[in-house]
This record gives C-alpha cells, structure tokens and sequence, in this order.
C-alpha cells in the first residue's frame, strides 16, 4: 500500500453502529407484506448496500416489490430509524488525530445523503469531513462506485493511488476495488465474513481505526 493523503470512511459500521435502525426498519418493512424475520444475521445483511438489491437478495423480491418495501422501510427510517444508532468507540477521537497528522478526510456511504449528514452532525463530528458523499436518489447515485465517483468529483481527486476507503464489508472492497483505490477494513462492523472481504480487494483488515492511523502514518514517514 502506498502512501495515502485522502481517507474515505464508509458511514454505516465504520464510524456509527446503525443497526438497531436499519434491522427494524427491515422488519417494519417486510410486515407491509405479512413477512416476519428473526434472523439477526440476515437482517444485518441490508447494511451497507442498497435497499433494494438487498431486497430482491435476501427475500427474492421483484424490482417493483423491492422499490415498494424500500419506501416503507424510509418512511420509518426518515423519522425515527436514523435517530437509533450510536458512534463507535473512539471514533472522534480518531478523527481528531487522522486530522493532526494532516490526512483529507470524507465520507463516501451508500446511505442516503441528508440521512449521514443528519447523523455526523447530531454526533458532532462532521467538522472534520471535507464532503459527506452518499447515496442521492433524485439523481439516481446509489452503489458505492456512484458515491465513489462522486467524492472523487466534488474533491478534485487526480491521483488515485493515494486515496484509501475505510469500510466494514465486501461492498465496500468491491466498491473500492471497482474505484481504482484501496480498501481498508476495520474488523467490528458489520462484515460476516472477512474471507469473502479479503477476496473482495481489501488490503488489510484492523480492529481498531488508531490502528488504521498508524499503519498510514508509518508508510509515510518510509
């Protein structure tokens, strides 16, 4: 891995725990359709990527069935879902040091937009974000290469081997990989399998993201 000046974060199971948001925005959903799901496991499975792929996935959804129950899974979300989740541990704190050591730093989420900006800044950190990049579906940008490409855009990024995504799953790697850029991972998020995750692209997966910071800091100073 070369030496990285712009750090992507993936929003949901990276810097905020969302779970408890987004699994019973799931079953709130699935129940418009006389569905029950008690599989915590599958349910974790809609972070991170787009609603409705993840639909059609896990329940074998049409694309109009998918889009319905999406919109039922917003109109709960919209309202109460994006105020159930808390920060990691440390991240701030990480922040805050990814900053001193003069890193640009921005989010690229597949979530939608004013959903992570209404996150960061009730948490308070998105101070230290250059952008807050994700998902717009006024203008149909929803994968993590549309949210990726976007960022790069806004950010004016030129060079791309020194660009880094920090992300908790296989999307995130598959995004990154598809991206021109490096994936990160951080162990404590939502990935159910780091093997799938490390067939996927990622360059190293670490518990912790100080961890990340040093690692980056040492290829640097190299």
């Amino acid at each position: 891995m070369k030496r990285k000046t712009t750090i992507l974060f993936d929003l949901d199971g990276t810097l905020v725990n969302t779970e408890e948001g987004i699994t019973k925005c799931v079953r709130h959903a699935l129940a418009h359709f006389g569905m029950q799901e008690t599989d915590r496991k599958k349910l974790q499975r809609f972070i991170g990527p787009p609603l409705e792929d993840s639909f059609r996935r896990e329940y074998g959804f049409g694309a109009e069935q998918a889009k319905k129950a999406t919109a039922v899974f917003r109109e709960r979300y919209e309202t109460l879902g994006v105020q159930e989740c808390e920060l990691f541990p440390g991240v701030e704190e990480a922040l805050k040091a990814f900053r001193a050591h003069g890193f640009s730093l921005s989010v690229a989420s597949s979530k939608q937009e004013p959903a992570c900006r209404q996150i960061l800044e009730r948490f308070g950190i998105a101070q230290y974000f250059d952008t807050i990049c994700g998902g717009r579906k006024e203008e149909n940008i929803s994968t993590k290469i549309q949210v990726l490409r976007e960022a790069f855009l806004r950010l004016g990024i030129q060079e791309l081997e020194e660009v880094a995504l920090i992300g908790d799953t296989r999307y995130d790697a598959l995004g990154a990989r598809e991206a021109g850029i490096d994936c990160i991972g951080v162990s404590y998020g939502f990935e159910q399998d780091f093997g799938e995750m490390e067939q996927a692209g990622v360059v190293g997966i670490y518990d912790s993201l100080q961890e990340i910071l040093d690692v980056l800091v040492q290829i640097a100073t190299v």
